[in-house]
């Protein structure tokens, strides 16, 4: 009679050889089977007559010893292939582990910097403008200009990047861009992120030419490359950020233009900003992927109360 160790030799012997499965998988997949099935054997489970109730007992156990939930998420779509590899062979005559509900995963929050920080990323490329010259200097006020522009409008990357030139004409106070899915929306430009477009094409606050500053050469794109693409690329500007983050005592594991987008995003919350406004900046189809800064508004009162109530420590 085959043994229940010797279904999951023969399931990983079937995964490696004939799906191709990565090492690390079947590593983690036998491991996970093995504690699974050490589970049956110590209650007295047969693996031929295994139910759900049985695997969601397992995952219960797993949670009360201290597994969380992305681990248990994993063990139990390990059980699910296993168990389908058993109906396939005939060994089951159904999969009990399509019946079992996987343990919710809580939403991890957003990284995000604070406004000092941000202030700090801004200060440093205005430095970095003034120190250089020639082309160097051209680079810088064109870094700036995306720093600024990310900052105040909390695009995504790609459209950051991908700006197209015409994005100027008419009113110079709104940039109307297509984000995801094609789906068209306005954003407010600040008087900082203004300036810097100005300083970035050559032009005075007027709109006049200015011979002492650079002008971005004729393309239809608005930061123009010789990428591939023919715009900036979004891993060239994310390096440049992290460069900027290095000058500006920031760690650079903690800055990229994502969370450039959530500091945009929750720096709004946090000073009243209305929550459908956000979602219609940001260019979220569904106000749930919004509603995650509202958590870390959540956190930063729960921090603030418990370092500086009276009560809070007793």
């Amino acid at each position: 009679m085959t043994t229940a160790h010797q279904h999951l030799a023969s399931f990983i012997e079937t995964i490696t050889a004939e799906r191709g499965v990565a090492a690390n998988t079947v590593d983690g997949y036998t491991r996970d089977l093995e504690d699974f099935l050490s589970h049956l054997r110590a209650n007295a489970c047969v693996l031929t007559d295994i139910t759900p109730a049985q695997i969601t007992t397992y995952l219960r156990g797993q949670a009360e010893q201290g597994l969380g939930p992305a681990s248990r998420a994993r063990r139990l779509s390990a059980i699910r292939q296993f168990m389908k590899y058993l109906v396939a062979e005939t060994i089951l005559d159904e999969n009990p582990a399509f019946a079992v509900a996987g343990p919710k995963r809580e939403r991890a929050l957003p990284k995000t910097l604070s406004v000092v920080e941000v202030d700090k990323l801004i200060v440093a490329s205005e430095t970095m403008i003034d120190a250089a010259s020639g082309k160097d200097r051209a680079r810088a006020i064109r870094f700036h200009c995306l720093l600024e522009l990310l900052y105040a409008t909390g695009m995504r990357v790609t459209e950051l990047v991908s700006l197209p030139r015409n994005v100027l004409r008419g009113d110079t106070r709104l940039l109307t861009i297509k984000g995801k899915g094609g789906r068209e929306r306005q954003l407010p430009l600040s008087g900082p992120a203004r300036s810097a477009i100005n300083r970035y094409l050559g032009l005075t606050p007027d709109g006049a030419p200015d011979p002492n500053t650079p002008v971005a050469k004729q393309s239809k794109w608005l930061f123009p490359s010789s990428s591939a693409e023919g715009h900036l690329t979004r891993q060239r500007f994310a390096q440049d950020l992290k460069e900027l983050a290095r000058t500006a005592g920031i760690a650079p594991e903690r800055v990229s233009p994502h969370i450039l987008r959530h500091a945009f995003a929750s720096h709004l919350l946090d000073r009243g900003a209305d929550l459908r406004a956000v979602q219609q900046l940001l260019g979220h189809a569904d106000i749930s992927t919004t509603e995650i800064y509202t958590h870390v508004l959540e956190e930063r009162l729960k921090k603030l109360v418990n370092e500086h109530h009276p009560l809070a420590t007793r």
